[in-house]
């Protein structure tokens, strides 16, 4: 048998006022009506929830339980109220998911106008695109972040704002990148590449123009990684210049000289729905692709 939220919210009120007469006068209801709710609730639960103290009602450990339950349910139940409402102070969890590949620096810049906003939770999901995407048409995600428009045959409910791009160059050290042109720098020092994605496709064509093969130190999921390995001198680095930013501001790493012609998008997917996220409207561009 469910439990009855009805004798949940009695027992709340009679909790908050520790006496049967105030509760009553509250609801307007009579004591014994109320005292039977009492005792239909405790006989669900299997539990004394309050003891006689003079003529106050005081709760036992089980009542403690009770109300610490009864509260939070009955908070959920406001904030659902408010969301649907678009009313309230408090925003409900802004739920972000983020391709595994994309830059901890670039998911900073993008969350900034919300981070430190009062009573707002951020909750934080990485993954492929198709997991992530899935997840927001679930509805279990507010906003996704990606490196490529979403398929429009497969999912047409769901919109792309492009917010930035930015080119991609090789990054290393100093001495790594002494070669007098692009081929050779990429015949004769190891590299450091992400898994499938744009970047990774155009540098597979770059390469086969120049008819070399490169040296392959690392593939990489995680753009965190990428810049460890980088800053450990493991290889070059072939990512947007934002994945690197500290460290090229610090001169541990320096960008070559040349122009790779590759150039990596950032979009905030949404879904479209009558109660977006009331966080959202601070984070997107206004322009849509």
């Amino acid at each position: 048998m469910r439990l009855n939220y009805h004798h949940l919210r009695y027992f709340q009120e009679v909790a908050q006022e520790g006496t049967l007469t105030h509760a009553a006068a509250r609801l307007n209801v009579s004591q014994s009506a109320l005292s039977s709710q009492i005792r239909l609730l405790e006989e669900r639960l299997g539990h004394e929830l309050f003891e006689r103290t003079g003529r106050k009602l005081v709760l036992t450990e089980a009542g403690r339980i009770a109300l610490d339950h009864a509260e939070r349910i009955f908070d959920m139940g406001d904030d659902l109220i408010a969301m649907l409402a678009q009313t309230g102070d408090v925003a409900p969890p802004l739920r972000v998911g983020a391709l595994s590949t994309l830059s901890r620096n670039f998911q900073l810049q993008f969350l900034r106008p919300v981070l430190g906003v009062a009573a707002t939770e951020l909750v934080l999901t990485s993954g492929n695109s198709q997991t992530l995407l899935t997840a927001l048409e679930d509805v279990a995600l507010d906003v996704v972040l990606l490196t490529e428009l979403p398929p429009r045959d497969r999912l047409p409910g769901l919109v792309a704002h492009r917010l930035s791009e930015q080119p991609v160059a090789i990054h290393g050290t100093e001495r790594r990148l002494r070669h007098p042109d692009l081929a050779t720098l990429l015949s004769e020092e190891p590299v450091i590449l992400p898994t499938e994605s744009s970047i990774r496709t155009g540098f597979d064509s770059l390469v086969d123009r120049l008819g070399i093969t490169p040296r392959i130190a690392a593939i990489v999921d995680d753009m965190a990684m990428v810049r460890l390995l980088a800053r450990d001198d493991i290889g070059l680095a072939i990512t947007p210049p934002v994945v690197l930013a500290d460290e090229l501001a610090q001169g541990l790493l320096v960008r070559a000289p040349f122009e790779l012609d590759i150039v990596e998008s950032f979009f905030a997917v949404t879904a479209k729905r009558t109660f977006p996220h009331p966080l959202l409207g601070r984070l997107l561009s206004p322009s849509k692709t």
